[in-house]
């Protein structure tokens, strides 16, 4: 068999006792609370004709497996769930959460099913598991199923994240299932048959602030520990040595690096212009990794209160604005979940801070890159202050205009007559603009001003011209998941049953800095036709 698999996770935690059932029953009775332990036994439902539409080569070979084992029949079967591999042992795994600011008690995989750990050629330990691979203990009135298109956007978006440079989840396959799943998209009482299709993800650990938060909600602080030393020992091993006892001041460290790799996932999400649409605390990767792929989206018209959940259209707790605030809101609760494990309750107030300070360091330096400038100075604070301003001011696509800004031409003088200048300005950025024909009287002179200013910045850095253009399209991509492309992949696979535009799209992502000659469609901004279109402009988290 290619895979080896190391199943640690199921191996050193303590799982839902079988009593008198079968692993089968277990894996497939209805949903329950599970307590005193970290998961559950959990098997796929075979399907009835899988397919494989598409897969990642770069996970395969994470995992150790060539483009020959992939396109094989033990790798449908293993990936669609029709057949365990003799060293598989599926779980799912148990967890609580805050859903919108409110605690929800335990939530747990309930579509998910973890296969188990395989160790690659270099000793790097990964999880594979199925998302919407059947129903667990854990699917409370759900059937545990996904729908193809809520996988594709899975699978696309995992990838283009990670060759984008954000931390996340990976992914290695898509699976058509052949049967069909019935889905309320938007809750209204309009269900509808919608093609079924399974997701294998992969990281490290899908862990997540819930996982503790549920045993520190039960007071079950027995295995709490046990979870936290097994995290600690299995995803952080740098933080102590095999011997060594973990104690208060190894868990204190250990909570200190989760809000450091937060905050720089947050920072990346909001560098290339990314919405989660439901940071619930069961959404929180105890790695700092970009996990569960639902209602998300892609900040076209820059609009820091944009959210694509229709769950949140009120509140708008999750939009783009307000992710650095709750990402530190659900660092609070994972800090309450694991506090009865520490005795040093003032380091906790000490790694929420060192949040706070790796946020800001490190979106300064972001935008400073973003404007191709090679430091950041105290003036920084009111120009993108001001950018953010203009960018409101008119209905302005944020990943075109940062490119657009890339390839501006700064004479090394300002001397050139105020209405050429201005006019060439929006000429420049007329592409970025939505509506151009709708931009304000007064939107000349303030992008004129902003322009100014930012050109007398550019002229006081000491490097070549062309330097500014590399430091920003090295951090400001051209080509970015939009959720128009990724529902015409969809359209294409559900309604005419080709999935060659997954492919076709995933190819162009791999690149997302690069020109890329040739592929310029997929770089344009959202069509008028995507506008208040199901998927492209709205989502649930049926979607």
């Amino acid at each position: 068999m290619p895979l080896d698999f190391d199943n640690r996770f199921v191996r050193e935690l303590p799982g839902e006792s079988l009593s008198n059932q079968t692993t089968e029953d277990a894996g497939r009775s209805p949903s329950r609370q599970v307590l005193g332990a970290c998961y559950s036994p959990a098997l796929p439902v075979k399907p009835t004709a899988p397919k494989l539409l598409a897969h990642a080569s770069e996970v395969a070979d994470l995992i150790g497996l060539n483009d020959a084992e992939v396109q094989s029949e033990w790798f449908l079967d293993a990936f669609s769930g029709r057949k365990l591999l003799p060293q598989m042992e599926p779980f799912a795994m148990c967890y609580g959460g805050h859903q919108f600011g409110h605690w929800a008690g335990q939530l747990g995989d309930g579509r998910a099913i973890n296969l188990g750990e395989v160790i690659n050629p270099r000793g790097e330990r990964w999880m594979l598991q199925l998302k919407g691979a059947g129903p667990t203990p854990y699917s409370r009135s759900a059937d545990g199923f996904a729908v193809l298109r809520s996988s594709v956007r899975e699978f696309l978006c995992s990838e283009a994240m990670h060759h984008l440079g954000v931390p996340t989840t990976r992914a290695l396959s898509l699976v058509g299932t052949g049967d069909m799943v019935v889905r309320d998209m938007f809750y209204d009482g309009r269900p509808k048959r919608e093609p079924g299709a399974i997701v294998c993800r992969v990281a490290p650990s899908f862990v997540r602030f819930g996982n503790f938060e549920i045993l520190g909600a039960r007071n079950d602080l027995a295995n709490l520990r046990k979870l936290i030393e097994y995290v600690i020992r299995t995803d952080f091993p740098e933080l102590v040595s095999s011997h060594k006892a973990i104690d208060s001041e190894c868990i204190a460290a250990w909570f200190r690096e989760i809000c450091r790799r937060t905050a720089e996932m947050i920072v990346h999400w909001m560098r290339v212009g990314f919405v989660h649409g439901v940071m619930n605390t069961d959404n929180m990767s105890i790695l700092g990794l970009t996990i569960d792929y639902g209602p998300y989206g892609w900040l076209e018209d820059y609009d820091p209160t944009w959210t694509p959940n229709t769950t949140d259209a009120q509140g708008r707790r999750y939009c783009y604005g307000q992710q650095p605030q709750i990402a530190y809101w659900n660092l609070g609760r994972l800090a309450e979940a694991i506090a009865p494990c520490m005795e040093d309750k003032a380091a906790i107030e000490g790694a929420m801070e060192l949040y706070v300070e790796t946020i800001n360091t490190q979106w300064q330096s972001t935008m400073a890159a973003k404007l191709g400038l090679s430091r950041w100075t105290s003036d920084e604070d009111s120009l993108i202050e001001s950018l953010f301003e203009l960018l409101r001011a008119t209905e302005t696509d944020m990943t075109l205009f940062y490119r657009l800004l890339g390839t501006w031409q700064v004479h090394p003088s300002a001397h050139e007559q105020p209405a050429v200048r201005v006019q060439r300005i929006l000429e420049h950025f007329q592409e970025a603009h939505y509506r151009p024909e709708e931009r304000k009287e007064n939107y000349a002179k303030r992008i004129l001003d902003w322009m100014d200013r930012y050109e007398a910045r550019v002229r006081q850095e000491q490097g070549e011209p062309t330097d500014r253009r590399s430091i920003m399209e090295a951090v400001n991509p051209k080509y970015v998941l939009r959720n128009y492309l990724a529902q015409e992949a969809i359209d294409q696979a559900e309604l005419h049953g080709d999935p060659s535009r997954i492919m076709q799209l995933l190819e162009v992502l791999r690149n997302p800095y690069a020109e890329q000659p040739g592929m310029e469609q997929y770089a344009k901004k959202r069509p008028e036709w995507a506008r208040n279109r199901p998927g492209c402009s709205t989502l649930s988290c049926s979607s």
